[in-house]
């Protein structure tokens, strides 16, 4: 299986400080438009985590946790950029392991990178990502640096909306992924402080199964 979660208590702890930093908005009525053009009753930015060092703090330490446990074997950590790069640097600076960077497309000028950083051939490598939607744009990071003769040994993300496109994507690709929280979790907890109602629900199930077509 390609996607694992983490114990309860880490998704649990992971929704509350979204939440609690706002880094979650719920809105099923006045639902948020993607960039894909999918309208959306939930929006997740974690960059904001970085303003709030608790939050911050705890992530780093819930990613540095992860990886021990689930790829004890690694070498290197790998930032997907843009968002992934801050949280990779802090997670490979606990560790004390090198890090490096993916860009979503090759530097225009100079070099025109697409990595930033050494990569060794074989190194094992496990990517960092803040969230994951279809994992189209981890994936190709991830790709990159199989390019680059490195050795991915799996992903772990803050955040996944748990998309079934997603399960497949990596499934196909041969990475696991792990992420510290996904969307029922998020759901269970915004539920416990009210911030959604019971007869919301339905609608935010649904959104999950299929967000393409969804609609408020």
């Amino acid at each position: 299986m390609s996607y694992v979660n983490i114990n309860p208590d880490t998704a649990k702890r992971t929704a509350s400080e979204l939440i609690e930093v706002g880094a979650v908005k719920i809105s099923p009525s006045k639902p948020f438009v993607w960039a894909s053009g999918w309208n959306s009753p939930v929006y997740c930015d974690n960059r904001i985590t970085l303003s709030f060092p608790n939050t911050r703090k705890y992530l780093k330490d819930a990613l540095v946790e992860t990886i021990r446990k689930q790829f004890p074997e690694v070498e290197a950590i790998a930032g997907v950029a843009t968002a992934g790069i801050p949280q990779g640097a802090l997670t490979a600076d606990i560790l004390d392991l090198p890090f490096l960077y993916i860009r979503s497309k090759p530097k225009g000028h100079g070099m025109k990178n697409m990595i930033e950083g050494k990569v060794d051939k074989k190194q094992k490598v496990v990517l960092v990502e803040d969230l994951v939607s279809t994992g189209g744009s981890s994936l190709k990071a991830a790709e990159a640096l199989k390019e680059a003769g490195a050795e991915i040994l799996g992903m772990v993300s803050i955040f996944t909306y748990g998309f079934e496109i997603a399960e497949n994507n990596f499934k196909e690709a041969g990475i696991k992924l792990v992420s510290l929280s996904d969307y029922s979790n998020m759901l269970k907890e915004a539920l416990d402080r009210g911030l959604v109602k019971e007869k919301d629900l339905v609608s935010l199930k649904s959104w999950r199964t299929d967000p393409e077509n969804w609609k408020a």
